[in-house]
C-alpha cells in the first residue's frame, strides 16, 4: 500500500505548523514577550491562539487522516486534508489580523475533519467495497 499523497499532505501540515511556531517566535522577539510568559500585546496572544487551536485541532485531524487513507483511498484522503489545510491556513491568517474573521476557516477546516472521519468509518466498515 503507497500513501505517498497522504505522506505528502502530512508533510504540508507539518510546514504549515512550523510556519505557526515561527510567527509566535518572531512576535516573541518583537514584542519583548520572555518566554515562559503567555501573556502581552493583543497581536501575540491571537498568534498565541492560532498555534494552541492548531495544535488542538492536528490531534483530531492526523488520525483520521491517516485512518481514512487507509480505509478509503490515499488521494480521497489527501483531497480532503489539503481542504483541511487551507481552511486552517483561511484560519491563521484571519485570526492573525481579527480574531472575529476566524470562522471561516474554522468551519472549512473542522467539515474536512468531519469528512476524513466518515471516511475512515465508511471504509472501514466496508460499505466502499
Amino acid at each position: 500500500m503507497h500513501l505517498q499523497w497522504t505522506s505528502w499532505l502530512t508533510l504540508a501540515v507539518l510546514c504549515m505548523y512550523f510556519w505557526n511556531v515561527m510567527v509566535v517566535g518572531r512576535l516573541r522577539v518583537k514584542l519583548q514577550v520572555k518566554a515562559p510568559a503567555m501573556d502581552g500585546p493583543p497581536e501575540f496572544l491571537r498568534a498565541m491562539r492560532v498555534q494552541a487551536n492548531t495544535v488542538e485541532q492536528m490531534v483530531f485531524f492526523f488520525p483520521a487522516l491517516w485512518l481514512c487513507a487507509i480505509w478509503s483511498g490515499d488521494i480521497p484522503a489527501a483531497l480532503l486534508g489539503v481542504v483541511w489545510l487551507l481552511g486552517r491556513i483561511m484560519y491563521a491568517l484571519a485570526y492573525l489580523q481579527d480574531a472575529s474573521k476566524r470562522s471561516m476557516g474554522f468551519l472549512v477546516s473542522t467539515l474536512a475533519a468531519i469528512a476524513l472521519l466518515l471516511g475512515a468509518v465508511i471504509g472501514l466498515s466496508g460499505v466502499l467495497k
